[in-house]
């Protein structure tokens, strides 16, 4: 990057290499392989480049390109090093000052679409797990607050006219026609995907019953949160991965405002009256949405650590964070999807409680301390999962529930304390008993194929065809 920006100050002064050279004391060629990236200058040429070329050090230093121009040549020089490009055997092209922008534009989509088309786009589940670990790393990193996100969900609104409170199914309609598109309900949506959308006819496709999470007016700003987050079909499951991160965060952040619902959720903490109960019904959302953008505003504007995770009545845990300092259960690779939960933790004894939709509040001592929680319930058409938050003891105070009287014991994910049986309850029946096993055949076969991994393309297309004529 340093290369390329030389190269654009000392042209945008009309210099050649001599006669910068001559003003810095340098020989032509020694510029040459700087401008190239084959050589980095020593702190007394870098400042008198800077001299010379009548710039701050900084500016000579930033990371990003001068220009468009200079992003092209980046990148065609980013493509000839891959491994793919190289395979086709192609002599080394310079990106010179002759060669024009549309040429230089030409060429790089030609090499996305070779990328695109070789890339190999499924994964083995050990590949995917590094994935969704990596991605979970990013998150914890950041705080689960992604304000570059935040800001398109704000400017959204804006050019809609959102207000407050709810978003309405009129103002849904308004972010529709405000992306060009129009929503068609169907009943023959094919069974492996969430929506459709028609590109060629500006048209999203969805279904209108749903459950949990997943109801029509999510589905519908998650397929806007790609069109305007401007993603393009992804190049790997990393990068499906982090696009589907993305929507869903782009939809909750449309569907509970930073603006609304940060002072809402400072007003509550003041008051010592933080629900997640209560966020769900002021913004009409599901109680896992509500519990997953606790997360996000949480670190930022509340001085909050906290933890979430959703999972089935076996443990089986489907989504996880945490900044808090609680340790998951996790795989070799870092993966805490598709592990098993402890059955101490609220996530699992909410299944057993006498009201289990009713909200669970519990204590739990763990290695690493002591943590507050709750645990909702959250039914969808599968099955039932259940939605807990959970913050460090000494954050609990500003909870609804804080008083409960639930207090347990986990020694995991390191201990014994739920992964072998009672030892009463073991001598009883140990050596007595033969379970036959549920065959778990996802665990031997590779993620489905597809840049969608999971979509049937043929079904898709058959179905659009047979709308598109309407």
């Amino acid at each position: 990057m340093f290369g390329q920006r030389l190269r654009h100050l000392r042209r945008g002064r009309g210099l050649t290499l001599s006669e910068l050279g001559e003003r810095v004391g340098r020989a032509p060629s020694q510029l040459s392989l700087l401008e190239n990236g084959k050589r980095e200058p020593k702190l007394s040429l870098l400042q008198a480049l800077a001299t010379a070329l009548g710039v701050p050090v900084e500016e000579l230093l930033q990371k990003e390109a001068p220009s468009r121009r200079a992003q092209l040549e980046i990148a065609l020089e980013d493509a000839q090093r891959d491994p793919i490009y190289k395979q086709l055997g192609l002599p080394y092209l310079k990106a010179s000052k002759r060669l024009p922008n549309d040429v230089l534009e030409h060429l790089l989509g030609l090499y996305d679409e070779l990328k695109r088309s070789r890339t190999k786009p499924t994964a083995s589940p050990e590949e995917a797990r590094i994935a969704n670990a990596e991605l979970r790393r990013k998150m914890h990193d950041r705080g689960n607050y992604f304000g570059e996100i935040e800001q398109v969900a704000r400017k959204t609104l804006d050019n809609v006219g959102y207000k407050s409170g709810a978003l309405s199914q009129g103002m849904l309609m308004a972010l529709v026609t405000h992306f060009g598109y129009n929503l068609r309900y169907v009943q023959d949506l094919p069974r492996s995907v969430r929506s459709v959308t028609d590109q060629r006819n500006r048209r999203i496709y969805l279904e209108r019953e749903q459950l949990g999470m997943h109801t029509p007016r999510t589905i519908l700003l998650q397929t806007l949160g790609h069109i305007a987050l401007a993603h393009t079909v992804p190049r790997d499951f990393a990068d499906f991965l982090r696009q589907r991160v993305e929507a869903n965060y782009f939809a909750a952040a449309m569907l509970l405002p930073e603006a609304a619902v940060a002072p809402y959720l400072r007003d509550a903490k003041a008051n010592r009256e933080l629900s997640v109960e209560d966020l769900a019904d002021v913004f009409s959302v599901s109680y896992e949405m509500a519990a997953h953008r606790f997360t996000n505003i949480a670190s930022h504007h509340l001085d909050l650590r906290c933890h979430f995770t959703k999972n089935d009545e076996s443990g089986t845990i489907y989504k996880a964070y945490a900044n808090d300092g609680l340790v998951f259960p996790a795989d070799e690779d870092g993966a805490i999807e598709g592990q098993r939960m402890c059955r101490q933790w609220g996530g699992r004894r909410v299944f057993n409680s006498h009201d289990r939709f009713s909200v669970f509040y519990q204590y739990t001592d763990t290695p690493k301390g002591t943590y507050w929680c709750l645990s909702h319930i959250d039914p969808s058409h599968e099955r039932d999962f259940a939605i807990t938050l959970g913050v460090r003891f000494e954050d609990s105070r500003w909870f609804r529930g804080r008083e409960t009287q639930n207090r347990v014991k986990s020694a995991c994910p390191d201990g014994d304390c739920c992964q072998l049986p009672p030892a009463e309850l073991a001598a009883r029946w140990e050596g007595q008993a033969w379970p036959s096993a549920r065959a778990h055949s996802h665990v031997l076969s590779v993620l489905p194929p597809g840049a969608f991994p999971g979509v049937d393309d043929a079904d898709v297309y058959t179905f659009l065809d047979k709308h598109s004529e309407s």
